[in-house]
């Protein structure tokens, strides 16, 4: 997965830099970043403060442990059902 030039930090102050007044326009080309980056932050991160953020992290890592776990079970389901069907 591609990492982010920015870190969620960053992506906070900048939000709130938009929410002071600030142009999307000017800020985008201050930060160097497209309006598409900023009002896909602004729909991911809108409203959110550092400890929503990390919350948030530590579930979609519980997401991915889950689904890995998930993906390994149904895997070994599968080959107990090939081998007690072939015997």
């Amino acid at each position: 997965m591609k990492t982010s030039r920015y870190t969620e930090a960053q992506i906070l102050a900048i939000l709130r830099q938009a929410e002071g007044g600030m142009p999307v326009a000017e800020l985008c080309r201050a930060h160097g970043m497209s309006n598409a980056s900023f009002y896909k932050w602004r729909a991911k991160y809108g409203g959110m403060d550092a400890s929503m953020i990390a919350q948030t992290k530590a579930i979609e890592e519980e997401n991915r442990r889950l689904k890995k776990m998930f993906a390994e079970l149904s895997m070994q389901n599968e080959l107990l059902k090939e081998a007690l069907g072939k015997k």
